[in-house]
C-alpha cells in the first residue's frame, strides 16, 4: 500500500482538533495535538485515541492512570500547532486549568474530558488508548477543525 496515498485519502475525513495532556506523578507534563479522537462507548461513556510509539511523550502517557482530552475551539490553531510540533515545553505561553485528578487542561478549549486510562491497546505504529470519562465541561465555542492538511471553518 502507498502510504502516502493512504495519508491523502484519509485526510480527506473532516475531524476535529483534540489536545491530549498528562501529568506524571512528579509533575512532568505532556500534551499532543490528535484527530485521532473517536467516541467507543455511551455506557459507560468511553472515548479512544492513538499516539504513534515513537512520540516521545508516549513514556508520560504511560506513567499515568489519567489525561485529558481538550476539545479545541476556532480560535486555537496556534495552540494546535504548538502541541504538534517537537518542544521542550509545549505548555510555554498556554493557559492551563487543573482537572480534578491533576491534568493540565488547556484554557478557552471548547470542551474538557477527563479520563481514566481504561485500556491500551497495540496498533501498528501505535499505541491506542481508551478512555472512561470521569468529568467533562464545555462551552458555546465553535470547533477547530482540520481537512485535507488545513485548519478549516465550520460553516
Amino acid at each position: 500500500m502507498d502510504a502516502r496515498e493512504y495519508r491523502s485519502i484519509l485526510g480527506r475525513f473532516v475531524t476535529g482538533v483534540t489536545v491530549m495532556t498528562v501529568q506524571t506523578a512528579d509533575g512532568q507534563r505532556a500534551g499532543v495535538t490528535a484527530n485521532s479522537f473517536n467516541t467507543v462507548s455511551l455506557d459507560p461513556p468511553l472515548i479512544l485515541w492513538s499516539l504513534a510509539l515513537k512520540a516521545p511523550s508516549l513514556t508520560l502517557f504511560r506513567q499515568s492512570d489519567h489525561f485529558g482530552v481538550n476539545i479545541l475551539a476556532e480560535h486555537q490553531q496556534d495552540v494546535a500547532m504548538s502541541f504538534a510540533r517537537p518542544a521542550e515545553d509545549k505548555f510555554a505561553g498556554v493557559d492551563t486549568l487543573h482537572g480534578d485528578h491533576g491534568m493540565p487542561l488547556i484554557s478557552g478549549a471548547m470542551a474538557h474530558l477527563e479520563c481514566r486510562v481504561a485500556h491500551r491497546y497495540p496498533g501498528g505504529d501505535h499505541e491506542i488508548i481508551v478512555g472512561e470519562i470521569l468529568r467533562m465541561t464545555s462551552s458555546e465555542a465553535t470547533p477547530l477543525v482540520f481537512h485535507a492538511g488545513n485548519f478549516a471553518k465550520v460553516a
